[in-house]
């Protein structure tokens, strides 16, 4: 069963498993790293493997031992109509935060970086979707066109200057802000990177190779023609470090990992879903791999009536939610039965699993929201002594 046990849990399943939810209500979690990562190495781009993949530029995440690599690949689209906003290190004031990337109907802020292959600093200019189908800009991507044939040729004009500095604001970083209309596609209904992206990230995260302190800023796999592809044809090495290392002196991994309390987006500023980027065990992402957690007993109150009440709420709660578990895992495993039987190919079975994520994940972010709930309702109330009245 899956009750929250502790504030430090429940805070954590708020925040990485309430992001997929299907309005993708932002609620993000930041971490914050004293030195900035470093520059964007010089790679080409794989040929796209089939219609309906779109690119995702690589970045730096940071780990346990410091900053590490995480290949641009091509991904296929949750659905047709979404493109992808990259994800960018920027300056919060007293240290970098990472804005993890999403996918929507129009391109957000990226923090002016300029990725390259379409991503410039603004918008994207590699491709752009007709009548539910994805049409490639050959003129800034790798294109096959024996086997993709929705394509066409702009020459895109790049003003941005030419550089390869991979975070904005603080000392040498990139000083873009964001437009109104970026600020409006932030508060649109996004979609959170799919599990492919997810994957692909840990892969990179546990690859040594990738890490700035191994590499110095010149990864061995710089991109993948799919997610989690860092071996064979597939896997492009970095042609040079976009400028030199320099870790910060002592050791590489000097950052300061800080997890901020999760907080909804507010009027005025969207929220980020920022991506901690700390180690941790991947989101679950079926019904079946929602690991149980202790129930945690009712407060005392010393009034063994109320503590009695107490209890049975607890068993309601517990009992509702472990029959809506079995209920989405009976309900996923007949999907994967008639995919089976079916044959789906990879795209469906990509929509699928992601479908599957997001359902996890919404139970599971309610269900830790309904216990919160709970528990605060449990909460005895606050004794306030009063002064006695002088005689």
């Amino acid at each position: 069963m899956r009750i929250v046990k502790s504030i430090r849990t429940l805070l954590f399943a708020v925040v990485v498993l309430a992001m997929s939810a299907a309005s993708f209500a932002q609620v993000g979690i930041g971490i914050s790293v004293n030195f900035g990562p470093p520059a964007l190495p010089v790679y080409e781009q794989p040929p796209c493997p089939e219609e309906g993949y779109i690119w995702t530029p690589g970045y730096w995440a940071y780990g346990p031992d410091g900053y590490y690599w995480v290949p641009g690949t091509w991904v296929l689209a949750p659905q047709p109509g979404f493109l992808w906003t990259p994800g960018w290190w920027g300056w919060g004031g007293s240290a970098f935060i990472f804005h993890i990337g999403y996918w929507g109907p129009q391109i957000g802020f990226y923090g002016g970086i300029n990725y390259g292959f379409g991503y410039f600093g603004n918008g994207y200019e590699g491709g752009r979707w007709d009548n539910g189908r994805f049409f490639y800009n050959r003129s800034v991507n790798n294109i096959n066109v024996t086997n993709i044939h929705n394509v066409y040729n702009t020459t895109v004009i790049n003003n941005t200057t030419v550089n390869r500095v991979s975070y904005n604001g603080g000392s040498g970083g990139i000083t873009a802000r964001p437009t109104p209309q970026q600020d409006a596609a932030e508060r649109e209904r996004h979609i959170p990177p799919v599990a492919a992206q997810t994957q692909h990230e840990e892969a990179a995260r546990n690859d040594p190779q990738q890490r700035a302190s191994v590499n110095q800023g010149r990864p061995a796999v710089a991109a993948t023609a799919r997610p989690g592809e860092f071996k064979g044809a597939g896997a492009v090495p970095a042609r040079e470090a976009g400028a030199p290392y320099h870790p910060p002196a002592g050791n590489g991994q000097a950052g300061r990992p800080e997890n901020n309390v999760p907080r909804p987006g507010n009027s005025g500023q969207a929220a980020h879903p920022e991506n901690n980027n700390v180690p941790r065990p991947p989101a679950p992402t079926h019904a079946k791999d929602v690991q149980p957690h202790e129930r945690p007993a009712p407060p005392s109150t010393g009034n063994p009536k109320t503590d009695q009440k107490y209890q049975q709420q607890q068993d309601k709660l517990y009992a509702k939610q472990e029959q809506q578990h079995q209920k989405l895992q009976q309900k996923q495993e007949q999907d994967h039965q008639r995919a089976a039987q079916q044959q789906a190919n990879e795209a469906r079975n990509q929509q699928m699993e992601q479908k599957h994520a997001q359902q996890t994940q919404q139970m599971e972010a309610k269900h830790t929201q309904q216990q919160q709930h709970l528990q605060q309702k449990q909460q005895p109330p606050q004794q306030h002594s009063q002064p006695k009245p002088a005689k």
